[in-house]
C-alpha cells in the first residue's frame, strides 16, 4: 500500500499544512462550516479539533482548549465536512512530455495527491477518476482518512499512453458524477478549444464547481530549440517530423499565445478558475500559492 511519503516530501506537506480549499458556489451538504449549502440544518455532533487558522470565525474557537494548551483550536462538527471532490487526471499521451527529471505525468500525479492529502485532512470527500480516450479508473469521493491510500495506490499504478478528446471525454463523465461538488481538472488541456468549453459548460450547467490545472513544460512555452529536431507525436504512434525550430517558432508562438487567451477567456466567462503550473516549479508552493489567493478574494 502506497504512503504520502511516497510521492510528496516532508517539506510538500509541511507547505500545505494550513491550507485548506473552501468552495466559493453552492454545494451539497449542510449549512454549516466551510462550505455553502442549499441544504438548511445544524449538527450538534462533535467531530474533532484542528489549529485555528487566519479567515475562521472566532466563535468557532474551543475557550477551554485555549485555557489548557494556550493555543488556538476550532471546534469541527461531523456536518460540517460536506465537500464532495472529484479529481480528474489525464492520463493521455502528451502528458509523458517532460525530461529526464520529471514529465508533466509526474508533476501532475503529485499534485493530485497533494490535493487529496489537503481534502482529507480537512476531513472532506475526495474522489478519484483517471482517463485518456475514456474513463479508465474512478473512485467515489470518501471522507475516511484510509481512503488516501487507496488514491495514493491508483495514482502510483497508472501511466499516460493513448489519444484524448478532451470534449467527448468530458460530454461523458457529466452523468456519472451524480451529486454535484468541486470538481478538479488536472491536464495540460491540448483541445479544440470550442468543443472544450462546450463540454465545460456541461459540467456547470450540472451545478459543478471547476478548478483546471494547466501543466506545462518549459520547453513547451518558450520552444527553445535551435538546430533541426525531430518532433514525435505522443498520442499518435509513428508520427514524427524532422523540422528546422527557426522556420516554426514565430508561428508556434501565435498559436500558443492564440490556444492561451482561448482557454483563459472561455473559463473567465463559465466562472472557471485556471491555473497554469509549469513542471520546474515546487507544485506544493506553486498548489499553495493558488489556494492562498483563493480564499483571499473568495
Amino acid at each position: 500500500m502506497a504512503r504520502i511519503t511516497d510521492l510528496l516530501t516532508p517539506d510538500d506537506i509541511q507547505t500545505i499544512g494550513s491550507l485548506e480549499i473552501v468552495a466559493r458556489l453552492v454545494v451539497e451538504g449542510f449549512c454549516a462550516g466551510l462550505h455553502r449549502s442549499p441544504h438548511k440544518g445544524f449538527s450538534v455532533e462533535f467531530r474533532q479539533h484542528r489549529s485555528y487558522v487566519p479567515g475562521d470565525e472566532i466563535r468557532h474557537i474551543d475557550w477551554k482548549v485555549f485555557g489548557k494548551t494556550d493555543r488556538f483550536y476550532v471546534r469541527e462538527y461531523e456536518e460540517e465536512t460536506n465537500l464532495r471532490a472529484t479529481i480528474l487526471l489525464d492520463k493521455s499521451g502528451s502528458m509523458a512530455y517532460g525530461n529526464e527529471k520529471v514529465t508533466k505525468f509526474d508533476y501532475a500525479v503529485r499534485l493530485a495527491a497533494c490535493l487529496a492529502h489537503l481534502m482529507l485532512r480537512q476531513a472532506d470527500g475526495v474522489g478519484l477518476m483517471t482517463f485518456n480516450t475514456k474513463m479508465d479508473k474512478y473512485i467515489p469521493p470518501r471522507s475516511r482518512p484510509s481512503h488516501l491510500k487507496i488514491l495514493l495506490d491508483t495514482l502510483q499504478q497508472s501511466a499516460p499512453g493513448g489519444e484524448t478528446e478532451l470534449g467527448k471525454v468530458f460530454h461523458d463523465l457529466v452523468p456519472k458524477i451524480h451529486r454535484r461538488g468541486l470538481l478538479i481538472i488536472i491536464s495540460d488541456f491540448f483541445a479544440d478549444t470550442t468543443e472544450l468549453m462546450a463540454a465545460l459548460a456541461h459540467f456547470r450547467h450540472a451545478h459543478h464547481e471547476l478548478v483546471m490545472f494547466q501543466i506545462w513544460d518549459r520547453t513547451e512555452l518558450e520552444f527553445p530549440f535551435n538546430q533541426w529536431t525531430q518532433f514525435e507525436c505522443l498520442e499518435t504512434k509513428g508520427l514524427r517530423h524532422l523540422v528546422d525550430p527557426a522556420h516554426l517558432r514565430k508561428a508556434y508562438i501565435q498559436k500558443l499565445n492564440s490556444f492561451r487567451e482561448e482557454l483563459r477567456s472561455g473559463c473567465h466567462n463559465h466562472r472557471i478558475d485556471l491555473v497554469p503550473l509549469v513542471t520546474d516549479e515546487p507544485y506544493a508552493q506553486a498548489l499553495a500559492k493558488y489556494l492562498t489567493l483563493r480564499k483571499k478574494y473568495g
